[in-house]
């Protein structure tokens, strides 16, 4: 085959960060450790990309077919993704990765693969946890990662509409380094930020930490600009627009199957002055629905509005170390039986509104060092998972949105369908996102790995957890459908809703070239 050329390693794991010993103590105690397995090399097969295909491409692109390459995009950062990566399972690895450098690379790029009849699966920062990066050929003969790394550009900036052009490989820090020499913040900061791109936060339609102020990243979105097989596609033309359905919307969410997003025009906001973050605690998880419940119809929410039940605070509490056993007696003092912590925190809405609304309520203030503490270790979750996996602990998570009146139900619901399949898992909860009608439900699942059957162990419990949260709310809020989500999204829209994007699919995409097996 051709010579290739170099193209960034990209990195299977974010920045590991090792778990203190009071954490592993209380591990141990909690939920028991597992027995670490042994690593089996993972080696990358033969490409099956064809000579002519590959010479075709590398005429208009960079393009590798290293096993190093062509393994650091086998994948995203999801449990069984990690586990493949350790030898168990098989990760499903592309034959080349192909960085264009310009968005008019893009669109040659998918003449060629059309051409050729070869896979595309769009590739930012691979931090999927739905298997929407996973390298599927489909019908195809091979499958190219089509690395986004090298649209990494800040194209413009408007100060008097506050518009700002992005491609699509920039990610979340350097989307804020450019946007700041502005003056500018995108204020999108989910958990998969310090990884995370904007093509990928769009073609997931993402939702960030602070979206209560900020919004949910399609809110953001002006117009998109997308490469399809049949062509350019700009959607967005102006603020608002009555010009028939927004066919904006379409693309926002679409995972990479209608087309490449390869630059998106996002609002952006003045860069905060002093973001306060704060502590508080409600006793137990009801007090603490109603409050955020609360705070969303009267409209004061924070921008970040966080509610934990009792097992997260509990864990909370606990990797607050030395000060742990102060903070649980003055919470005993002050009456809190079973505490579940609130952060809240502020950067462009008004935190006066939220404390009015807060005050009389039975809510114990902790004060900005608790918020501070949450801002330290906002990406812990990512970091520590290699270190949870080293461990023996099986470590992932789910997440769901239903209406106020049913949020409570569908949390225990979700525990008993996990506690069913995994024996005595520590099962973690909070509220990430608030709606005027209802809000998000983010769990986080520790128990023993069972070394016989590591993947048919999550698998299985995920497959219940998915039934009970199909039943009641929506299968994803914000991690996208992917592969992992697929077999519940009919239920969800419709039999004539997946006729749509079918539709729409093999109109944008005839022959099929564009990341197989995802989302329908």
């Amino acid at each position: 085959m051709c010579h290739t050329v170099a193209v960034t390693r990209a990195r299977w794991t974010t920045e590991t960060v090792p778990l203190p010993p009071h954490a592993l103590a209380w591990l141990s105690q909690r939920v028991g450790l597992g027995e670490p397995f042994e690593e089996v090399p993972v080696s990358a097969p033969e490409s099956a990309l064809s000579a002519d295909a590959f010479t075709a491409l590398e005429a208009v692109a960079s393009i590798s077919a290293d096993p190093a390459d062509r393994l650091g995009r086998a994948g995203g950062l999801s449990y069984l993704d990690l586990l493949r990566r350790r030898g168990h399972g098989t990760p499903a690895v592309p034959d080349a990765v192909v960085q264009p450098a310009t968005p008019d690379e893009v669109v040659e790029v998918l003449k060629v693969c059309v051409e050729h009849d070869v896979a595309v699966v769009p590739f930012g920062g691979g931090t999927s946890v739905v298997g929407g990066v996973e390298a599927l050929r489909g019908e195809k003969s091979a499958v190219v990662a089509l690395d986004l790394g090298g649209l990494g550009a800040l194209v413009s900036v408007d100060p008097v509409s506050r518009v700002a052009v992005l491609q699509a490989g920039v990610t979340g820090p350097e989307a804020e380094r450019l946007l700041g020499e502005h003056g500018f913040t995108l204020g999108h900061v989910p958990q998969s930020f310090e990884r995370a791109t904007i093509g990928g936060f769009a073609a997931t339609r993402s939702a960030g930490q602070a979206s209560s102020g900020y919004g949910r990243f399609e809110d953001m979105v002006e117009s998109v600009r997308v490469a399809t097989p049949v062509g350019e596609w700009v959607v967005g033309a102006a603020p608002a627009s009555a010009a028939g359905p927004d066919l904006k919307q379409l693309v926002l969410g679409s995972e990479g199957l209608f087309g490449v997003i390869t630059e998106v025009s996002v609002r952006v906001r003045p860069k905060p002055y002093g973001p306060r973050y704060e502590g508080f605690v409600v006793d137990g998880w009801e007090a603490g629905v109603d409050l955020v419940r609360t705070l969303a119809q009267d409209g004061v929410l924070a921008d970040v509005t966080r509610l934990s039940d009792v097992d997260e605070t509990e864990v909370a509490l606990e990797l607050a170390g030395s000060k742990a056993a102060a903070l649980k007696k003055y919470l005993r003092f002050r009456g809190v039986k079973a505490p579940c912590l609130v952060i809240l925190g502020w950067e462009c809405r008004s935190r006066s509104a939220t404390m009015s609304s807060l005050s009389g309520k039975k809510v114990v203030r902790l004060g900005r060092a608790m918020g501070a503490a949450w801002v330290h270790g906002r990406f812990n979750g990512p970091r520590q998972r290699d270190a949870l996996l080293d461990a023996g602990v099986c470590v992932e998570t789910l997440e769901t949105a239903t209406h106020w009146a049913r949020v409570s139900e569908l949390r225990d619901a979700v525990r008993s369908a996990l506690t069913a399949e995994l024996g005595n898992p520590v099962v973690m909860c909070h509220v990430s996102h608030a709606y005027e009608t209802g809000a998000s439900l983010y769990f986080t699942v520790l128990v023993p790995r069972d070394l016989a059957d590591p993947v048919g162990q999550w698998e299985r419990a995920k497959v219940a957890a998915s039934e009970v949260i199909s039943s009641m709310g929506t299968i994803t809020h914000h991690h996208a459908v992917g592969r992992d989500h697929q077999p519940w999204l009919e239920k969800e829209i419709g039999a004539v809703g997946v006729e749509v994007l079918r539709a729409v699919k093999d109109r944008l995409d005839p022959t099929g070239i564009l990341n197989p097996g995802k989302l329908i």
